[in-house]
């Protein structure tokens, strides 16, 4: 007999789950929708979250932010980032035929439910990715622990 550990994203119970996940999606996108299609271009930067035995760390991307606009808050074990992305100046000199890059301000907030360090944490910007390190309390962290043999 062959055994097959169970995973719920193994079989139709992860396919109904991923329809659902879509349609989820789709309706917010209805109920937010905005009046005009400028409206709808809204900064919100992507974020990668790593996580290590040590640490939680937090990479968003940030193209024309500048340094002065970003603010990074911990709460507990929340990670907020605030921003702006300001709009360039419109040039008058010519006409647009196609406008893409979203701007404005933007907020993201993360819980890692995990206890963390607030007085360890540390955020910079590099090539316009903003990375911020928030370590891992003492209590949180893996210990591996030895196995003796009793003889």
């Amino acid at each position: 007999m062959t055994l097959i550990r169970w995973s719920p994203r193994l079989g139709a119970t992860c396919e109904l789950t991923s329809l659902q996940d879509e349609v989820h999606r789709l309706l917010e996108g209805f109920a937010a929708a905005p009046a005009s299609r400028a409206a709808a271009a809204v900064f919100s930067p992507a974020v990668d979250i790593e996580e290590t035995p040590e640490e939680f760390v937090v990479r968003a991307d940030l193209p024309g932010v500048p340094q002065k606009d970003v603010k990074v808050n911990l709460m507990g074990d929340t990670l907020t980032i605030r921003g702006e992305r300001a709009r360039e100046r419109e040039r008058k000199e010519g006409n647009y035929t196609r406008v893409e890059r979203s701007h404005g301000a933007f907020e993201r907030s993360f819980t890692f439910g995990t206890p963390v360090k607030s007085e360890g944490v540390s955020a910079q910007v590099r090539d316009g990715v903003l990375e911020v390190r928030v370590p891992k309390a003492d209590a949180a962290r893996v210990r591996e622990i030895e196995v003796k043999l009793v003889s």
